[in-house]
């Protein structure tokens, strides 16, 4: 399959390292730009926990530079992409949930009591669900540090625009809702031969709610599939499915 990525760059380079590996052509052309915020005062005294729900809100952490110590508080991470991403980033106590914030509240809730400290939810400007409120509900006292930024492309890259045209693309992935409504906004803002040719892909979706994003391009059920679980392990699945299925129709 020839796959167009759509995530951070950060992101894109080491699932390009996994679907080649898998044997896929891989385009990246990321839809979001990470940009880190500036002067954040970022206190853990007291803290008895970290949230992460991204791998870019564990690189955030790491580059604040706050000392061994927050490597050693427990990390809950959202998945397993953002787990692995801790890990590497040298923080010894990572517990992982089942891919979405519901999952991560639900972990929290098991693995550790309000009355023993604050919790930090590393986070970006825009996020999906609200962790905090739903923390807060069980007793737990709940800080959003807001470490980073990601800004929307303006428009898909020339590179890809010209792929989508020449028919040389195959899947596009696409891991959250706010991804799948900048791609939606900028098919829709090209031509109607693009928005011809991004209907062609099979859209290969993390969730359903991501996968809802996309009704505006009226993309054909056989073309529209979904992970059975937030994971990417599932996701390539779900790309493997779509590789069977274009092979038979050929």
């Amino acid at each position: 399959m020839r796959v167009l990525l759509t995530r951070p760059r950060e992101d894109s380079e080491p699932l390009a390292r996994t679907l080649v590996g898998l044997g896929h052509a891989v385009l990246i052309a990321p839809l979001m730009r990470i940009v880190p915020c500036k002067e954040v005062d970022l206190n853990l005294d007291g803290v008895q926990a970290l949230l992460a729900t991204s791998s870019n809100g564990v690189r955030a952490l790491a580059a604040q530079q706050l000392g061994a110590r927050s490597r050693r508080l427990p990390l809950f991470a959202v998945g397993d992409a953002t787990a692995r991403t801790a890990r590497k980033a040298g923080f010894s106590d990572v517990r992982v949930a089942g891919g979405d914030v519901d999952a991560l509240a639900a972990l929290v809730r098991d693995s550790v009591e309000p009355e023993r400290g604050r919790i930090v939810h590393i986070a970006g400007r825009d996020r999906a669900g609200d962790l905090k409120a739903a923390l807060r509900a069980d007793g737990f006292t709940v800080e959003v540090a807001v470490l980073y930024a990601a800004k929307a492309a303006t428009a898909l890259s020339q590179e890809a625009r010209s792929a989508l045209r020449a028919g040389e693309l195959d899947a596009v992935l696409l891991y959250s809702p706010r991804t799948a409504r900048i791609y939606v906004d900028l098919i829709r803002a090209e031509t109607e031969d693009l928005l011809a040719a991004a209907r062609s892909l099979y859209h290969v979706c993390l969730s359903q709610a991501v996968a809802t994003e996309l009704a505006p391009l009226g993309l054909d059920r056989g073309r529209l599939l979904v992970a059975t679980a937030p994971r990417q392990e599932a996701l390539l699945q779900r790309l493997a499915e779509a590789e069977r299925a274009g092979n038979a129709s050929r």
